[in-house]
C-alpha cells in the first residue's frame, strides 16, 4: 500500500506541475529512477524525482534544480545539453533487512540534499540519451544513465 501511495503522490504532482511549464518539457528515465523537468528560466528547469536504490530498501522522493550551460559554453548545436545543480528531497526506508553495509542508517528515513553534474545527447528531435553523476542519497548518490524524451 505504501508503494502505491508513493506511485500516485508522484504521478498527482507531475500531473499538476506540467501546468505551469513555460518551454520545453521533458521525462528523463533512469536506471535508477524517473524525474520530470520543467522550465522555469531559458537555462533553469526544476524537476521533481523518485528514484529507488538497487536493492529497493529506499524509495526516494525530491526535487532538482538545474542549469543548462549551453549558453555560457556556447553550445550551439541543439542535440547537446550540459548542466548541473542541487538536489533536496526525502529518503523513506521501505527495507526489510537491518544489515548497514551500505551506510544507510535502515531504521530511519532521512531529509537529504546534493549536488548533481550531467549531459545529454539528442539522436532526434524527440529522443535522447543522458548521463549524470550525483552526491547525496536523496535522488542518488551514484552515476546515472538513461533516456530523455522531450514533450
Amino acid at each position: 500500500m505504501k508503494k502505491f501511495t508513493l506511485l500516485f503522490l508522484f504521478t498527482f504532482i507531475l500531473s499538476v506541475s506540467s501546468v505551469f511549464g513555460q518551454a520545453r518539457k521533458e521525462l528523463n528515465f533512469g536506471l535508477i529512477g524517473v524525474n520530470y523537468e520543467i522550465p522555469v528560466h531559458k537555462d533553469i528547469t526544476i524537476a521533481p524525482a523518485v528514484a529507488i536504490d538497487f536493492d529497493l530498501d529506499w524509495i526516494n522522493l525530491g526535487v532538482k534544480a538545474n542549469y543548462y550551460f549551453d549558453s555560457l559554453f556556447e553550445i550551439t548545436d541543439e542535440a547537446w545539453d550540459v548542466y548541473g545543480g542541487i538536489n533536496a528531497g526525502y529518503a523513506i526506508y521501505n527495507g526489510h533487512d537491518h544489515d548497514h553495509d551500505n551506510g544507510h542508517d535502515h531504521d530511519h528515513s532521512s531529509f537529504d540534499a546534493g549536488l548533481q553534474v550531467g549531459g545529454r545527447w539528442f539522436w532526434n528531435e524527440k529522443w535522447g540519451v543522458f548521463a549524470e553523476i550525483s552526491g547525496g542519497h536523496t535522488i542518488g548518490a551514484m552515476p546515472s544513465i538513461g533516456v530523455t524524451m522531450k514533450l
